[in-house]
């Protein structure tokens, strides 16, 4: 059936039931393979999307298995930003997708409207697409005609991405009537282009395209026929998206050349992957949350003046049953939206335009306010002097009572302070806070400290410190410091020695954080030294200390760390057999093996007649090889 055909078929749905279930409403879009419809499951009692397909492909199987093929997968990946799949089948010569509805339009809607968006809106379209792309890419699925009619906003903010696989399900039904078989020209990859074939990486050229797009508002390639613009992609890299556009920041140019290679090779392997390099550039750019407004939703087509019917499926030996559904009234008419000024061809990267508002808020986001222009100032006359204006009161001494009464509450109050300062300081003069020196106890014994600080009019406690010249438990000093003065009945800390410091010991498999940290605490530093090999410490732990644990040092000596590497690489055991003793010591020990011999005579003349472990054999550095000789 023709173009025109299928129009006034799919014209004549509304109000009508669709596999006796899902009751036609009003149409939503119209491309050129199908119709999407906004219907009412009467089953569930729930608003659904559906898309009509052309008839035109309902007698191909191949193609019938394909679209259930996709639809099954399609239905199986959950992300919030897919599109869900509810049900798919086919009713008389029509096939059917029924998915989740979304109020609100198109990505396309939203670029005409407002033209340009700025950094931070693009990415909170371009993420969530991303993500949900990255899901699908991972379960081997590929969407093949990412376009900004296929990124859906909803009044909430919302971002979805639909019409999963049904291009790989035409295409591969061979139909050639719709010249959208294969994709959409402006986002189509080299590839694409020149083969027909495509996999995850065609997906991220399309993305590079749709974020070129809403960056400058155009397309980068321009031409009469879709050919000739699905072509030049062939010949021509991507420009800049700055070069057509002043404020992209240089981030965006790169992340948007690296997804449009035509090299495929040369591109991000996947959604995930490019999702992940997005997120690196608002990182460094420090973008902020956006809530993308959703377009404004152009008026519903008028519903059909009678009730209709569609046939459904024809069972077999029967005549085709008819389901008449009773008209809806009309919704009231909704006024005219406003239009929306031209886009400027410049925008400021960290400048949020007004109708992207940034949102600190998450999940669901009030709608972004509109600017306001400031009121314009209005016109005073200058001032003439304020004089004092005396008014009635009926109390003639109010005023003077109040005013005295102040007086009286100030003397009061200082008074009080007067007090409070005198009894404070007789307090201080009569011990309570009256300043001593504390004593000098270094070199003294524990208790001789103790009793000399505690006789001066002071509590102690006790702490430990390393020290090169006083022996274990004399005291090193005290916190304050001895000949200082403090207040009697304060607390002072006496300090006693633990001698001079040794190495701690070096825990299993200990990370170099943990080990700087157990040397601090014994006053010791840590330096850097070459990493080593180890068979017994695994690679990124500390392997060796230099001086050796346990080795006495003295106080804020450096410490040697090294680092494993992880085992050595294994060496070949040369052969030596039918060498004297001699050479085959050297030639094994310039390898940087051990060697043992085992022989007959006390000749080092002795010729090796076999070896251990046997020659081509890879072993550890350092490893015994034992000879045998006559």
């Amino acid at each position: 059936m023709g173009n025109q055909g299928a129009a006034s078929q799919t014209d004549r749905l509304i109000g009508t039931l669709v596999d006796r279930r899902y009751r036609i409403d009003e149409r939503i879009a119209r491309g050129g393979m199908s119709t999407v419809y906004r219907a009412l499951d009467t089953r569930l009692d729930r608003p659904v999307a559906i898309k009509i397909m052309d008839p035109g492909f309902a007698g191909d199987e191949q193609f019938q298995a394909r679209f259930e093929f996709e639809a099954r997968s399609v239905a199986r990946l959950k992300h919030p930003a897919l599109v869900a799949v509810y049900d798919h089948g086919r009713d008389g010569d029509l096939p059917f997708l029924v998915m989740e509805l979304v109020d609100g339009g198109t990505l396309r809607d939203l670029l005409r409207e407002r033209g340009p968006m700025p950094p931070h809106a693009v990415r909170a379209v371009a993420e969530p697409v991303l993500d949900a792309l990255g899901v699908a890419h991972a379960s081997g699925l590929i969407h093949r005609d990412i376009k900004p009619e296929n990124v859906l906003i909803s009044d909430t903010g919302e971002v979805k991405i639909a019409d999963f696989g049904l291009v790989r399900a035409i295409a591969a039904a061979g139909t050639t009537s719709n010249s959208v078989i294969l994709g959409t020209a402006a986002y189509l990859s080299p590839e694409q282009v020149a083969t027909g074939q495509s996999d995850t990486r065609g997906d991220v050229y399309a993305m590079g395209i749709l974020i070129f797009e809403m960056l400058t508002g155009q397309t980068p390639f321009t031409g009469d026929t879709s050919l000739a613009i699905a072509y030049q992609r062939l010949h021509n890299d991507v420009p800049r998206p700055s070069s057509r556009i002043q404020g992209v920041p240089p981030e965006f140019d790169e992340l948007v050349t690296v997804a449009t290679n035509r090299d495929a090779s040369g591109r991000y392997a996947d959604a995930a992957h490019m999702a992940d390099a997005l997120r690196d550039v608002a990182a460094k750019l420090h973008l902020p949350a956006c809530r993308v407004p959703a377009p404004h939703r152009p008026q519903p087509a008028a519903p059909a003046p009678a009730p209709r019917a569609m046939p459904s499926v024809i069972p077999a030996g029967g005549a085709a049953t008819t389901t008449v559904v009773p008209q809806q009234p009309a919704p009231p008419p909704q006024p005219a939206q406003p239009k929306q000024p031209n886009p400027t061809r410049m925008y400021t990267a960290m400048s949020p335009r007004p109708e992207y508002l940034p949102s600190e808020s998450a999940g669901r986001v009030p709608p972004a306010p509109r600017f306001q222009p400031p009121p314009a100032p209005r016109y005073s006359p200058p001032s003439a002097p304020r004089v004092p204006v005396q008014r009635y009161s009926p109390f003639p001494g109010a005023v003077h009572n109040r005013k005295k009464s102040r007086r009286i509450v100030l003397v009061w109050l200082t008074l009080i302070v007067a007090v409070a300062l005198a009894l404070a300081m007789s307090g201080w003069f009569a011990g309570i806070g009256a300043a001593a020196t504390i004593p000098n106890v270094d070199g003294l014994s524990k208790q001789q400290a103790q009793t000399e600080i505690e006789n001066a009019g002071f509590s102690v406690k006790f702490s430990d410190g390393y020290s090169d010249s006083v022996a274990p438990d004399l005291a090193i000093g005290t916190d304050p410091a001895g000949g200082s003065s403090a207040h009697q009945k304060s607390t002072v800390t006496l300090i006693l020695s633990k001698g001079q410091p040794r190495v701690p010991e070096l825990p299993k498999n200990a990370d170099r954080t943990k080990v700087v940290d157990l040397l601090s605490k014994v006053t010791l530093k840590a330096v850097d030294t070459e990493p080593v090999f180890s068979l017994k410490v695994p690679a990124g732990k500390v392997a060796q200390l230099t001086p050796a644990p346990g080795s006495v040092v003295p106080v804020g000596a450096t410490v040697k760390i090294a680092v494993s590497k992880g085992p050595p690489p294994k060496v070949t055991i040369p052969s030596v057999t039918g060498k004297s003793i001699a050479q085959a010591r050297t030639i094994l020990a310039e390898s940087g093996f051990e060697v043992t011999v085992r022989q007959f005579t006390a000749n080092d003349s002795s010729t090796v007649i076999t070896q251990f472990p046997v020659a081509g054999r890879e072993v550890a550095p350092g490893s015994t090889v034992t000879l045998f000789a006559l």
